[in-house]
Formats: C-alpha cells, sequence, structure tokens
C-alpha cells in the first residue's frame, strides 16, 4: 500500500513538473521576444536584409566590399533566428567603407617608422522596423598594428580578416544585443 501511494506521489509531482515547464513554454512563445545564446535580441523582427556596403575609400581594395557584407550576413544567420532577405527586411543593414589606410604609429631611434598601423572605418546605417529606438547610424572603426619592417601587402590579407571579424562584432552588438 505504502509503495502505491509513493508511486502516485512520485506521477503527481512530474505530471506537474511538466505541466509547469509546458505553461511556461506558452507563455515564452506568446511572449513574441526572441533571444538567443549569444544574447541577441530580435524582438518582433522576423527578416534581416543587410545590402551591399560599397567601397568609398580613397584607396579601394577588391573584394572588401563582398568580405565585409558576406561577414555581417553569416553572423546573422549563425546567432539569429532571423530569416535573411533580399529585399528590405524588419531589419536592415546598409552601409559604406569609408576609410582604408595604413599609417605609421612609432617611430625608430634611426627616425625610420617602427610601427604601422592599418585601419578599416565603415559607415553603417541600421533600421530596425520593430523597435525604431533601437535603429541607429554610425561608423566603426578598428585597427591592427604591424612591424613597419613588413609591407602591407605581406600582412594585409591577415589584418584584414581580423580588422573585419572585429568591425561586424562590433555592428552585431550594436544593432541586436542591447546590453
Amino acid at each position: 500500500m505504502e509503495l502505491k501511494c509513493r508511486t502516485r506521489s512520485i506521477f503527481r509531482t512530474k505530471t506537474l513538473a511538466l505541466a509547469a515547464m509546458a505553461a511556461m513554454m506558452i507563455v515564452l512563445h506568446s511572449c513574441k521576444i526572441s533571444y538567443s545564446f549569444t544574447g541577441a535580441s530580435t524582438d518582433g523582427l522576423r527578416t534581416v536584409s543587410i545590402q551591399t556596403f560599397q567601397n568609398r575609400a580613397s584607396l579601394v581594395q577588391p573584394g572588401l566590399s563582398r568580405t565585409l557584407t558576406d561577414a555581417l550576413i553569416d553572423k546573422c544567420k549563425a546567432q539569429t533566428n532571423l530569416s535573411t532577405v533580399t529585399g528590405l527586411g524588419d531589419a536592415n543593414f546598409e552601409g559604406e567603407i569609408t576609410d582604408y589606410n595604413t599609417r605609421p604609429l612609432t617611430v625608430g631611434a634611426d627616425a625610420q617608422a617602427a610601427t604601422n598601423r592599418f585601419t578599416i572605418t565603415i559607415k553603417v546605417k541600421f533600421t530596425n522596423s520593430a523597435k525604431p529606438d533601437n535603429s541607429f547610424e554610425q561608423s566603426f572603426s578598428r585597427y591592427e598594428d604591424y612591424p613597419a619592417s613588413r609591407e602591407l601587402s605581406q600582412v594585409e590579407a591577415e589584418l584584414t580578416d581580423k580588422i573585419v571579424e572585429l568591425l561586424v562584432e562590433d555592428i552585431f552588438n550594436k544593432a541586436f544585443v542591447n546590453w
């Protein structure tokens, strides 16, 4: 008899726990707030569009425009549940590369550059149709330093990849991770 009571009690406890979990899932789903494991909030958004970033820098690097655009598309696909569309989405990114340069940063004892700084700057316009207050227009800039003993052409591909990754992270966080 005692075994039957324990079994019923365990059954009731499990049933209540499952019912509570089901109710919680229904409530969370009905709130229409979407979060990912990355902390990205896509509240009220279902689609995202990313227009090609035009290269308007004085020094134009072929392929940078496509590299930057593709990296942002990949980031949005990987870290949100938004569908990517070609027209205008509920969230829309557009912008341009405004600066691509290298400059001497430090000078050695012989008055020659010891370190150079490679910088990429982009201007981004983000439009959030669900929450217009989260829309922005802002410039983002990142750089990497490299020894002056090396030519930019020797380090350019590696440094560009690093800078693009950092820029995309900055843009994505500004748009979707409102900490």
